[in-house]
């Protein structure tokens, strides 16, 4: 936990989202909720860091399974209201889960509500401080940052970790994106955050050389697309397995299938029938140490 008396970091791995908990003389504002199947975790640690406040809030800076699949749970047990960006709201209203990704990911995000957006430009009142809303194209274009200037503090999702990135989704299926994530970049530079708190992984001051980190991986994968693809697959495929815990061979084909299906990007990239596709990550998943083999099923590390 990393945090000041106004702001709690609740880090949580790569299943589940950090969330980021902002006090208020008459409650708090988490942002981002992480993923479904850690609810009880997240309740947990929210009720801890709450200490008997009322949680007034929730803001998701962007809406993938693993920052807003704890939603549903919170509104369930607290009166709190949801505020979400702009992009995909109208998915959000008509709930489709196809175009909102959590179907071809085989992702689980319960349903929720929300009762307001936060577009970028606006300012947000949170932990007795004021918030700008910054856009952050590029993993999801859809999704925002949030930057407290006084403090010299930036939330920045997936758009900045301390050795990487997210993947830039939009260029699977089509969309431009990793011009986008570098003008994304080039905004956290300008802004020269004195804290950096990532939607995965510790808070980090050395925010020069992960913006050089970053840069480097955004140029070696506007080289070769392909790369792009090989990581989004491979994390996708890490996600399933760190929630299933073990996958047989057959059901990573599935999961293959399922990502390539209607993605002609992504079958570009993979013209290989789906069993050698799987049979070739799950060695990358194990060379990586992201799985560990068991004749014909993948585990998730211990």
């Amino acid at each position: 936990m990393w945090g000041s008396a106004r702001i709690q970091v609740l880090e949580r791995g790569w299943l589940s989202s950090n969330n980021i908990v902002l006090f208020d003389d008459d409650g708090a504002t988490v942002v981002d909720t992480g993923y479904v199947t850690h609810g009880d975790t997240t309740l947990r640690m929210l009720d801890e860091a709450l200490a008997g406040r009322p949680l007034r809030r929730i803001v998701n800076t962007h809406i993938h399974s693993d920052h807003a699949g704890g939603n549903a749970l919170l509104q369930s047990r607290h009166e709190c209201q949801t505020l979400i960006p702009p992009g995909e709201s109208d998915l959000v209203d008509s709930w489709n889960e196809e175009a909102l990704s959590y179907r071809r990911t085989g992702q689980q995000c319960p349903r929720f509500r929300y009762d307001g957006l936060i577009h970028p430009g606006d300012t947000l009142p949170m932990g007795g401080e004021n918030w700008a809303v910054l856009p952050a194209r590029g993993h999801d274009h859809a999704m925002v940052m949030l930057w407290c200037e006084r403090l010299g503090v930036l939330m920045s999702a997936d758009a900045l970790w301390e050795k990487s990135f997210g993947v830039i989704f939009p260029e699977l299926g089509g969309t431009p994106g990793f011009e986008d994530q570098r003008d994304t970049l080039a905004l956290i530079a300008q802004l020269q955050p004195r804290v950096v708190i990532p939607g995965h992984g510790s808070p980090f001051t050395e925010v020069s050389a992960a913006l050089v980190a970053a840069r480097s991986r955004i140029d070696w994968l506007m080289e070769d697309p392909r790369r792009n693809s090989d990581n989004a697959m491979k994390v996708l495929l890490a996600f399933k397995l760190l929630e299933a815990r073990h996958l047989s061979r057959a059901e990573l084909t599935g999961l293959v299938q399922r990502c390539l299906a209607g993605n002609r990007t992504m079958q570009t990239h993979y013209p290989d029938d789906p069993e050698a596709i799987a049979a070739r990550m799950a060695d990358l998943l194990v060379r990586s140490g992201a799985a560990v083999a068991e004749g014909d099923v993948l585990r998730a590390p211990a």
